[in-house]
């Protein structure tokens, strides 16, 4: 462990940077802190989504009181739970005034380096009074995964990439006010939307300009998660495997993706079992790299015979194959907002298919996504959605394309149409 002088120097350090060098922080939407003081707050997502400028914030907010540590930090080395009361006691030692007081600030990054350290963060907040904040980048600190020593002591916070209006603000555009208010800056949202449609919502590219920069960026990112958060983690040896498994799922997001498939593809081209295969696609859920939606559907046999549908954690990750990529690029950011905004998403299969069924605070409302709406198209769309609604006894379901905009009726259901780029400033429910 490092000596108490040197983790004085890098508590000190890590102010100065927060405080003085990292200049604007975008204001992150759905944030919202325990009332209580004996919760620990747990910031959880992928790599790159944001999570360290939160706590940066939360730091500035509590400068007096706080200390911020990032255990990706190579100045730390290897630490244990017995060292993060040595941690704890360097700032103390920085800040005597505060020994013994309740309100310390325990600010701590990646934390899922530290095993162990459920238990610490609850003793912070249930014996010492402090308010601890800490962020993890794989699914080990999310709330299926967590120790069970912080089971109903803890408050999950899933951070994503920026949203539409998040990346707006970075970009300087205003549009808090909703759609309704934009006026003259309406053409410049809807050119923002197809570039942010485009390129993602990881929070560094929003700042630069240059198309080949931004896809280097993202490359950079891809390959740190490719190999310390699939291949290193989980000490993974047929790399062919999880190469050919990633082009899969990162070609055929927004769609059903059936291993079984998969497996009877590659099973003559690389040595590989189908237990591994499914293993490393938990790998990659695991890894929040990828999500999924299951089918809505009360029997668990159906559910278990049907594909989910894979989604990526950001547009930027997209394999592109085709220019009709652009309808399922929509979808992919549809699920993420709706995720985003905390809803519960399913997809519905009857005769036809909508690409989403969700639940709010017990309300259900079925959605459908289509880049563009035409002849050939219409029917088969409205009549998913409308037989959604007639499953979830909804009189109103909501359709998002690029540009369709009103009220009709299709099989006794109200359509609402929205154009997508007013349906992202507006939230979920159209």
């Amino acid at each position: 462990m490092t000596s108490a002088d040197s983790l004085k120097e890098i508590i000190l350090s890590n102010e100065d940077y927060i405080l003085n060098q990292v200049k604007s922080i975008v204001p992150r939407e759905n944030v919202r802190l325990p009332e209580s003081a004996s919760k620990v707050c747990v910031f959880h997502g992928i790599r790159r989504s944001g999570k360290s400028f939160m706590l940066f914030d939360l730091f500035r907010k509590r400068r007096e009181r706080a200390f911020y540590v990032d255990f990706e930090d190579d100045r730390l080395g290897e630490v244990s739970i017995k060292d993060l009361e040595g941690i704890r006691e360097a700032f103390l030692e920085l800040r005597p005034a505060l020994a013994g007081k309740p309100g310390v600030a325990l600010v701590l990054d990646e934390i899922q380096n530290v095993e162990g350290w459920e238990k610490f963060a609850r003793r912070m907040v249930e014996r010492e009074g402090a308010e601890v904040f800490v962020s993890g980048s794989s699914s080990q600190v999310s709330p299926a995964h967590i120790h069970t020593a912080l089971r109903g002591r803890s408050w999950a916070m899933e951070v994503l990439p920026f949203s539409f209006r998040e990346w707006l603000s970075a970009k300087g555009i205003a549009a808090d006010a909703g759609a309704a208010a934009l006026g003259s800056r309406k053409p410049l949202v809807k050119n923002a939307f197809h570039e942010y449609l485009k390129s993602g919502g990881f929070p560094e590219t929003a700042f630069v300009e240059s198309e080949f920069e931004r896809r280097r960026i993202v490359q950079e990112y891809l390959d740190a998660m490719f190999f310390r958060d699939l291949v290193d983690r989980f000490d993974i040896t047929n790399t062919g495997l999880l190469n050919a498994l990633k082009d899969k799922l990162f070609s055929s997001f927004s769609q059903k993706v059936s291993l079984s498939a998969f497996c009877r593809q590659h099973k003559d081209k690389l040595p590989f079992s189908k237990d591994s295969a499914y293993a490393y696609y938990r790998h990659f859920l695991d890894s929040l790299l990828i999500y999924e939606a299951g089918i809505l559907s009360d029997s668990a046999y159906k559910r278990a015979r049907n594909p989910s549908k894979v989604y990526l954690a950001d547009a930027a990750l997209a394999r592109r194959v085709s220019s009709e990529d652009s309808g399922r690029l929509l979808e992919n950011a549809v699920y993420l907002e709706l995720r985003r905004r905390g809803c519960e998403v399913f997809y519905f299969q009857g005769r036809n298919e909508c690409d989403f069924v969700f639940r709010l605070g017990g309300r259900w409302s079925a959605l459908q996504v289509a880049w563009r709406l035409a002849e050939s198209n219409r029917r088969r769309e409205f009549e998913g959605l409308a037989e959604a609604c007639a499953l979830l006894g909804a009189k109103a379901g909501t359709f998002v394309s690029i540009e369709e905009e009103g009220q009709e009726r299709s099989s006794g259901v109200l359509v609402r149409n929205v154009p997508a780029w007013k349906w992202f400033l507006e939230g979920p429910w159209g």
